[in-house]
């Protein structure tokens, strides 16, 4: 009897051993999922152009890729006033951060008419963007005339003036209109060297055909015979090209 209740006892153990075994041998442990390859466009991460220019400013135009392909939001536009100085990041003269959008414009202000630039980009957290060198941009030129008048003689009930427009652009300008108000009961009589409208007190003398064209820092005249009954009339002429 004892001998049997030992060899049952010894069968259990074997087979609760085995169970465990077994057990054991069904434990698996789970291997790291794989990162996700994050397939990149074939695309510059941020290009820019000119979108326009003043002749104090320049707005370039941006288009930029996020993370991970590309850079952190806002863009910062730096100008340059070489081509030299923009590709080693040297000496830049102005400096604009755009707004939140991943495209758009920026505007660059307080530069100087008639002037050639070039653009870089930089990211939110300071990285160079190694790709693009933008440019040229160049600012317009100062366009535009003054007008100064003058008396020549004058005596009671009249005078003749002289007034002389100034082009103090950097381009010739093609055709000119000064306007004036006059103070008082004062009629154009004859007009010499432009073409004379009124109405009222309001006056607009138009250049002709001979003083149209004036050159950077050129003058051209036209002349008056006014009728007036008062002295000393003082008209300030505004000019326009």
């Amino acid at each position: 009897m004892l001998h049997r209740l030992g060899a049952l006892l010894a069968a259990t153990t074997i087979t609760l051993a085995g169970w465990a075994g077994a057990a054991q041998a069904q434990v698996v442990t789970p291997s790291p999922a794989p990162t996700p390859t994050v397939a990149c466009p074939p695309v510059l991460p941020l290009t820019g152009s000119v979108a326009g220019t003043t002749q104090t400013s320049v707005t370039v135009r941006y288009s930029m890729i996020g993370p991970p392909c590309g850079y952190v939001l806002p863009v910062t536009v730096t100008l340059f006033a070489s081509l030299a100085d923009a590709q080693q990041w040297r000496d830049p003269v102005a400096a604009a951060v755009s707004g939140p959008e991943r495209y758009g414009d920026v505007t660059l202000d307080g530069l100087v008419p008639d002037t050639e630039y070039w653009f870089r980009f930089s990211d939110g957290e300071g990285r160079r963007d190694v790709y693009t060198v933008g440019g040229p941009a160049r600012t317009l030129p100062v366009a535009g005339c003054v007008a100064s008048a003058v008396v020549d003689a004058a005596w009671a009930g009249g005078f003749v003036g002289t007034v002389t427009v100034r082009n103090i652009g950097n381009e010739p300008i093609d055709g000119w209109r000064v306007s004036w108000q006059w103070p008082g009961d004062e009629r154009i009589q004859a007009v010499w060297g432009g073409e004379a409208a009124s109405d009222g007190a309001s006056v607009v003398v138009r250049n002709v055909d001979y003083n149209g064209t004036v050159a950077p820092d050129g003058t051209a005249t036209f002349g008056l015979l006014v009728a007036t009954s008062r002295s000393g009339v003082v008209v300030t002429p505004a000019c326009s090209a």
